[in-house]
């Protein structure tokens, strides 16, 4: 029968892993995060830079602004299951800001901004069952939404304690900071 083996297969297997460096676990939680938000390297450092530049705290300032994405806040009020459903549904120019067109993912709402579903899109696929699955569905403290309308306001920025973030922001500022 088949035998599990606490080690890798071959010569080498039986060799303990190292831990990772400093610079090694800073660079892994910095590329979970930006995966986790379908960044590229250089829109995740300008975002960096831009939350360096507040005069609040940098970990914060940063967290917020990769929130009040378009993308994020319609993954946020529940309109999509994931973030890169969100990205790409905001690219085929699915979603209202204010009652005009936007395609643009990395669109920055402010509050009072309503984000809808354009009335072209809502018999998309995408949206077929979403008034019976958002029915259940509590956004966050931040965002207001009607959910016969399908319409998501944006009622304040969002507090660093609402943010659900696993990651640790400490170690990619820390990481950025070299």
């Amino acid at each position: 029968a088949i035998v599990r083996h606490p080690n890798a297969p071959g010569v080498h297997g039986a060799k303990r892993r190292r831990a990772g460096s400093e610079y090694g676990v800073q660079l892994k939680e910095k590329q979970r995060m930006k995966r986790s938000y379908g960044l590229r390297e250089t829109q995740f450092r300008k975002y960096f830079e831009m939350a360096r530049k507040k005069k609040s705290v940098t970990s914060t300032v940063l967290a917020q602004l990769l929130e009040i994405r378009l993308d994020s806040v319609v993954f946020r009020l529940g309109f999509v299951e994931s973030r890169s459903q969100a990205k790409q549904a905001v690219g085929h120019g699915h979603f209202m800001v204010n009652n005009i067109r936007v395609d643009i993912p990395s669109y920055q709402v402010k509050p009072g901004d309503i984000v809808s579903i354009r009335n072209q899109s809502a018999t998309n696929a995408l949206f077929k069952d979403l008034k019976a699955t958002i029915k259940k569905y509590e956004p966050p403290a931040w965002l207001l939404i009607n959910k016969d309308q399908l319409k998501g306001e944006i009622k304040r920025m969002p507090e660093f304690e609402e943010i659900e973030m696993p990651f640790d922001l400490h170690l990619i500022i820390e990481f950025y900071s070299k």
